[in-house]
């Protein structure tokens, strides 16, 4: 009798989900956001967290443990005639897998280091990746590495004198891969939503796939379950005090914090003004959410929406341009306590999103480019400029 009484109390406890422990979530909604002419694929995925006992605040992240494309696991089996069903050991524990499972779920194989290259020379008397690995050679090293995958490395190196173990064993274990979550649970309970931009480009004479973007653009139906977890992010959330006023910038998937900001204040009736500068490529397809944030306004959620369309015009656009369009303006909230951030691509736009936001405040200011500078650095000091760059 008593040993019931456990094993029920076992099947009941909640399960703690985490990064090594992923919770199985159903996917409710999977649609592209962009228009049918448009040069880029947006997906806006619904996600349900029923069960799960997870929850995230605003600015949060939620990871996915992606799986590979099964084109490009089916290409590395053939290239090296491997039997995708042979065992493989695949980590110090000794856990086995099948090969084909181990090259889909659980190692990276679209990205090269310097490490593997140096390990996989051990398995070929290739005198290419002989010359290649020397010191001397760390520049043509590197650059071989970017933008080519393990299937490559096969392919440009060979003949190999390795069995699939000894090529497994040099590979790193797959990284989740984090998005910015797109909604407030407050306005969505037991759902999380996501905004994932598709990457695809050609580069070294062959189709290049973003692992888990394609994975959930291409591979990925309604229905279909896919393995997450909250990534906690204590450096960038929405102010402790509802009437403060906030300024977003966030272009592309940018938006996706800020869908989630501007819901959160939507529900809890936030008195603190809202502005977001937001572009992309064209007005008519690639204006993400577009039906939504125009109801925000007019519902006085968000009180301005100014936007950028690089490809509309001749000279090109950037949402730094409307920020510098704006200075006045721009300074007069900044100079009011407003709390500034900036959610995007690291490389590029939040450099000049940086430097747009020091011109503002030199010239509104009258200050010189130090105090300028001072300034923006005092304001992160305070929690009031934050950024969420990938």
């Amino acid at each position: 009798m008593q040993n019931t009484v456990v094993s029920t109390e076992k099947r009941t406890a909640p399960a703690v989900y985490s990064r090594t422990n992923p919770f199985q979530a159903r996917v409710l909604k999977n649609i592209n956001l962009n228009g049918e002419s448009s040069a880029k694929e947006t997906r806006h995925i619904e996600i349900s967290l029923e069960g799960s006992g997870l929850t995230y605040a605003p600015g949060y992240a939620l990871g996915i443990a992606p799986s590979n494309d099964p084109q490009l696991v089916s290409a590395i089996l053939e290239e090296m005639n491997w039997d995708g069903e042979n065992a493989v050991i695949i980590n110090k524990q000794g856990d086995t897998m099948p090969l084909k499972e181990a090259l889909t779920a659980y190692f990276e194989i679209t990205l090269l280091s310097k490490k593997i290259l140096q390990q996989a020379a051990e398995f070929t008397e290739n005198e290419e990746l002989q010359k290649l690995i020397l010191v001397e050679n760390a520049d043509q090293l590197k650059e071989y590495t970017n933008g080519r995958d393990l299937l490559d490395m096969l392919r440009d190196f060979g003949p190999w004198n390795a069995s699939a173990q000894d090529v497994i064993s040099v590979l790193r274990k797959m990284t989740p891969r984090l998005y910015s979550i797109a909604s407030s649970i407050a306005a969505h309970p037991n759902e999380v939503h996501l905004t994932i931009g598709a990457v695809r480009y050609t580069a070294h004479g062959r189709e290049r796939k973003g692992v888990c973007s394609v994975q959930v653009a291409e591979r990925i139906q309604e229905g279909d379950t896919l393995p997450v977890f909250v990534q906690p992010n204590k450096h960038f959330h929405l102010p402790e005090s509802g009437d403060k006023d906030i300024i977003m910038v966030g272009p592309g998937t940018g938006i996706a914090p800020f869908r989630s900001f501007i819901e959160e204040l939507a529900v809890t009736n936030a008195s603190g003004k809202s502005w977001l500068f937001f572009g992309d490529q064209h007005e008519a397809t690639d204006f993400l959410y577009k039906e939504e944030l125009e109801a925000y306004q007019k519902d006085g959620v968000l009180t301005k929406i100014d936007t950028a369309w690089s490809r509309d015009t001749e000279k090109k656009v950037y949402v730094q341009n409307k920020m510098l369009e704006n200075s006045k303006e721009l300074f007069e909230w900044i100079q009011n306590g407003a709390y500034f951030y900036v959610c995007g691509d690291k490389q590029r736009m939040a450099k000049d999103v940086h430097s747009a936001l020091i011109d503002v405040i030199e010239k509104e200011g009258a200050m010189s480019r130090e105090d300028a500078e001072a300034y923006l650095n005092d304001m992160q000091k305070q929690g009031r400029y934050q950024r969420d760059v990938y």
